[in-house]
This record gives C-alpha cells, structure tokens and sequence, in this order.
C-alpha cells in the first residue's frame, strides 16, 4: 500500500521508493543524495503509478543526460505497426522516454501498448489528443473537455504530459506587438492560442492549473511545461515572448512543487550557439533547477535534412551547460514525418551529444566506455571496438565492406601498413616494420 502520492511526495517524506533506488543505482549516487535532489524538485522521476513495466530513469542536470523520441501517426502517415518498429529501434538504441504525439485515429490502443509493454518513460501532448478524442473541431471545445483528456492520459500510464500553460489572453497581444518572424512553432502552443482566440476564454491549462495538479498528484504524472513560444528561428531567440513565457513556467514550476507535483521546463528551439549557455542558465535561475528538456536546440535554420547533426551541436553545448533532457531531432524535421532509419539516425546524434557533455560535466563514470575503446583500439581488436560503439552494426559493416588486404589485415583500408597504431606496436615490441 502506497502511502505517498508522487516520487517527490516520497522524498519529502524520507520513504525509498523502489524507483529511487533503481536511479540511485545507475546514477552511482547516494539514495540520500537523490532523494534530497527529488524533495527539491532538482530531480524528476516521471514514474505513473499505472506504468508497471517501467525501467525508471531520473531526469536532471547533475545526472546523466536523458534522450526523448518524438513518434506517432498523423493523417498522412497512419501506419502504428511502423511506429511500434520505431519504439522497439528506439529502446535498443537507449532512448529513455518516448513521446506519442498521434494526432490521426484512435490514439488509445496505441497509448495503451506504450504503458502496458515499453519500459521507457512514457511521454504525450493531450491537446493534440482533444481534437481527436472528442472528433470535433477545436473551437467546439470546452475547458473541460481539455482537464478530461488530460486524466485519460493519466489513468493510461503516461509518465509525463506536456501542458503548455505558459500563454494567456496577455501572449496574444504580444505575438501581434513584437512581430516575430516565425510567430509561434510549437504545435500545442499554436493549438492552444487558436482556441483562445477563437473562443475569447483565457488558456484552460492556465486557468484551471489546480486542477490539473490534483491530477497529476493522483497518479504521479510529471507535468512538462511547454514552451509555446519557443524560438522557430534564429531571429526569435531569447527575445521578449519566450522569456516573458519562461517568467510565467517558474510561477508555475512553484505551484507544482506546493502540490508534491515533479515539474520538467521545456525550452528552445531555434539558437544561436552563442547564446544557448545563457539560456541554460537564464532557466535554471528563473525555474529554480527545475530540469530543462530543450528540442535540439539547433544552431541554424539552413539544414533540412541534416537537423539531426544542427541539433546535435546545440544539445552538447545545452546539456554541458545544464540541459538534463535532449529532445532528438531527426533528419526530416522540417520536412516529413521520420521513418525508422530517420529515427535511428537521430537517436544516435542525440546520444552522441547527451554524452558528449556527460564527459564534460564529469558525471561518474561517463568516460569509462571511451576508455574501453581506446585500450581496444590501442591493440587493433576491432570486436571489442564494436562492443564499445554506440551502433556496432554500422561501425561493423562500413569496415567489412572495405576490408584491407590480408597481409595487413589487422588494420583497416584507410591507411593499410601506415597505420600508425600498427606501427607503434611494432616499433614499441621491437619488430621489424614492413610498409610496402
């Protein structure tokens, strides 16, 4: 029998919740340590109660940096079996949550699978599931209507649900004010904003906000604030709509936190590299350390087809400066729903920047897999090289389709009897070295 209602309820109380175990444990941290951390809000463990089959995973900047994927139908693409392709690729690469952003067909079943059989963290957007739910047109819908699609996704499993509550009557005047170039480009926040104009009522995900906090405290649902207005370009960051927003999600963050609700702080977007580190520290002040999960960000706006190498770059420089969440990009965005080898490419590029400032951030033990690969290249063992990849099978076929010549076939066709480890090898033995 439970006897707290959220990870952060348990912590405050000093109760060691088998999930705040399990990430103290992987995490190589103190459960005192964490615990503290989660009792702070420092810490989210997105954990529903109703979500049996999770492996849970703790989402912070002092912790290792956390990967989301991003899946789902849409009208033009409506195929759930190549989606749940998607997942099954998504959880073996090591992605640790997975958002359903369906916005085509009955999202349950679909939803429900996620909760009943995936051990990622389960992640969705409930006004996109409004419109469908209901099968009615946005403006037909009440405020009610929003709070009820809410509790569905709470009573399936979900671990977090992304609300964007930071926009109101006030964000409407300000779109039209600062004309931005790309107005807003989040799909939620652009939904919601058109039900405010439409209707003429103040943003429901705002106005009933307790409302929803008592939800989420009854199934330990960790609310992801929205950006809604998140830069869609260069020219948008940092400016006067997304901070004035930021100020709002800090309010917000507060309130959770007064109701043992975990809170994630969503964030940009479209930034210049030179200004994505004072946006990591802009929200960890204004959010009090609340985790910030960013989409990329990305560091351009000239690279359809390679944004997953754009977001790259920027979700390094965000997580070594204090990002704890990596939203992958792939190389549709901007263009298609992604497919599998889309999903797979942008995976890797997220995992490759989460780690890439682990390292940098000296979190125990990242480098220790970067150490087994040098020792195994060091003695040209390529099976052990394969072992320590990030994708064995790809590092595995690119070398078999170009293999080197027999009498030097220890190395690889780059560089044949030149290469330099086999020579140093040699050389440090005392071996004759043979290059022609």
């Amino acid at each position: 029998m439970r006897n707290y209602t959220t990870q952060m309820d348990a912590a405050r109380k000093g109760i060691l919740t088998p999930e705040i175990e399990t990430v103290a444990k992987k995490e190589h941290m103190s459960v005192e340590k964490l615990m503290q951390l989660v009792a702070e809000g420092k810490v989210a463990i997105c954990a529903n109660k109703n979500h049996t089959c999770l492996n849970p995973e703790g989402v912070g900047s002092m912790l290792r940096t956390k990967i989301n994927v991003n899946l789902g139908v849409s009208r033009d693409c409506k195929d759930y079996d190549i989606e749940m392709q998607k997942v099954m690729s998504a959880v073996n690469l090591g992605a640790e949550a997975i958002m359903d952003l369906s916005s085509h067909g009955n999202t349950q079943p679909f939803r429900q699978k996620l909760t009943h059989e995936c051990p990622a963290m389960i992640g969705t957007v409930p006004v996109y599931d409004s419109v469908i739910h209901y099968q009615r047109d946005l403006a037909t819908l009440t405020a009610q209507d929003f709070i009820d699609v809410v509790r569905l996704h709470a009573e399936d499993g979900v671990d977090f649900v992304t609300l964007h509550c930071g926009i109101t009557r006030k964000t409407i005047e300000q779109i039209k004010k600062h004309k931005r170039k790309m107005n807003i480009v989040s799909r939620g926040g652009s939904l919601v904003f058109a039900w405010m104009c439409m209707t003429g009522e103040e943003n429901p995900f705002y106005e009933h906000y307790d409302e929803i906090l008592d939800i989420c405290e009854e199934y330990d649902v960790t609310i992801s604030l929205g950006d809604a207005c998140r830069p869609g370009c260069l020219a948008d960051a940092t400016d006067v709509c997304q901070i004035e927003e930021l100020v709002r999600l800090g309010e917000l963050t507060k309130r959770a936190w007064d109701h043992n609700v975990q809170v994630m702080v969503e964030g940009p977007g479209h930034v210049p590299l030179d200004q994505v580190a004072a946006n990591m520290k802009v929200q960890q002040s204004i959010c009090m350390g609340a985790p910030f999960y960013v989409l990329g960000p990305l560091v351009t706006d000239i690279a359809p087809g390679y944004d997953h190498i754009t977001a790259a770059i920027g979700g390094a420089v965000a997580a070594m400066s204090g990002a704890a969440f990596l939203c992958y990009v792939t190389p549709a965005e901007h263009l298609a729903l992604p497919n599998v080898e889309d999903t797979k490419q942008g995976i890797i590029a997220s995992k490759i920047a989460a780690h890439a400032a682990d390292i940098a951030k000296g979190i125990p033990h990242a480098r220790d897999i970067d150490d087994k690969m040098a020792d195994a290249r060091r003695v040209l063992d390529w099976d052990a090289q394969y072992a320590c990849a990030l994708d064995p099978e790809t590092a595995k076929a690119i070398r078999d389709s170009r293999k080197p010549e027999d009498d030097h076939s220890d190395t690889c066709s780059m560089c044949g009897k030149f290469c330099a480890v086999r020579s140093m090898n040699k050389a440090l033995a005392g071996e004759y070295i043979d290059i022609l």
